[in-house]
């Protein structure tokens, strides 16, 4: 696939250069792509890659830069104030669409715009890293296992940090609360909705309702209308959640999110190779048939930072040698159930 052309936007973010890397070690040679003219410059020039920068603001002008490109690679969050026009000038320009999104109202605006982009000729596939490929992979897998399956949970574990990229998504969510999705329809619930004590076979932990990604994609993936999706946390970070339905109102005003932003951005970037190294993550898939009878299956997974490079590059390299179908995707029905195990330390076994 040497003509080809991949284009990362947000290259010079935590989980941009890891993709970055990720495609050099591949042999891939990616164009560069972001808002920051300084930032992206140092970049290329490290790496001998073109480079280029540009606001996401109109989707024309967007959509000029992409004329020449056959695959977007986004990467630049909250996605719910960008993916918008990266996918408008996608569908312009005949790119096709990935990116790294968690975030439930990016997944069904990628689904709406479904007929578009078959019109197009091109692919919407959103979440091709942590969240949600391996649960993504995991949910299929189950309900393929038990195909009268009605009810499906999720419970998610991981060992390692987040990035600053991806708390500062969390702080931009929390104030819309939780999410569910009961007879097909995506419902909120508030903050720690529900709690779960579950074994991931090493460890037990304790586990609460999030709004992830799945709540969204594995409804597309399964046909399954009732799902929730948990993560398990610090019984402290779970009283806070609970505390923090109290504080939720303020977390609705821009000013206080953006401070809040601000002050984890001071954090750092993220986890640094020995702790990507040391990470792993673990995905426990519930499903349940109308007679209360149930299966349950465990993956592991390397550390999310490090899977995400992975399989966000190689989704895109897929993409661009036309494996998938055109029009909205996600990770499973674009390559299967069994896509995620094609990925080195990654298991899965019935429990």
């Amino acid at each position: 696939m040497p003509s080809s052309k991949l284009l990362i936007y947000g290259s010079y973010g935590y989980t941009g250069k890891l993709i970055v890397d990720e495609c050099l070690r591949r042999g891939i040679k990616p164009v560069l792509a972001g808002r920051n003219g300084t930032k992206l410059k140092e970049q290329a020039v490290t790496h001998e890659l073109e480079y280029r920068a540009f606001p996401l603001d109109i989707v024309s002008t967007v959509a000029g830069k992409l004329v020449d490109i056959d695959a977007v690679l986004h990467c630049a969050g909250p996605f719910i104030h960008t993916a918008e026009v990266m996918s408008e000038a996608c569908l312009g320009s005949g790119t096709h669409y990935l990116d790294i999104t968690g975030e439930i109202e990016v997944f069904e605006m990628m689904a709406s715009k479904s007929g578009k982009a078959k019109a197009a000729g091109i692919v919407l596939l959103p979440g091709v890293g942590f969240d949600v490929v391996p649960s993504d992979c995991l949910a299929r897998h189950a309900s393929e296992q038990m195909p009268d399956a009605r009810f499906l949970k999720l419970f998610i574990s991981f060992n390692g940090t987040f990035s600053a990229g991806t708390a500062a998504t969390a702080i931009e969510h929390f104030a819309k609360g939780g999410s569910v999705r009961k007879g097909g329809a995506i419902t909120k619930v508030e903050p720690g909705w529900k709690t779960e004590e579950v074994n991931f076979i090493s460890y037990t932990g304790l586990t609460v309702t999030i709004p992830w990604g799945d709540v969204s994609t594995a409804y597309y993936s399964t046909g399954i209308a009732d799902i929730e999706v948990y993560m398990r946390l610090p019984k402290k970070a779970i009283k806070r959640m609970k505390i923090g339905r109290f504080l939720q109102p303020l977390t609705r005003l821009a000013f206080v999110r953006n401070y809040l932003k601000k002050k984890v951005r001071r954090m750092g970037d993220g986890p640094d190779a020995s702790e990507r190294k040391k990470g792993e993550t673990r995905v426990l898939s519930t499903v349940t048939d109308d007679a209360g009878n149930s299966r349950s299956f465990l993956q592991i997974s390397p550390e999310g930072y490090t899977l995400t490079a992975r399989t966000a590059t190689d989704c895109a390299l897929r993409v661009m040698n036309g494996e998938a179908n055109n029009g909205f995707q996600t990770p499973s029905l674009a390559f299967g159930s069994d896509y995620i195990m094609d990925f080195e330390g990654v298991s899965r076994q019935s429990v």
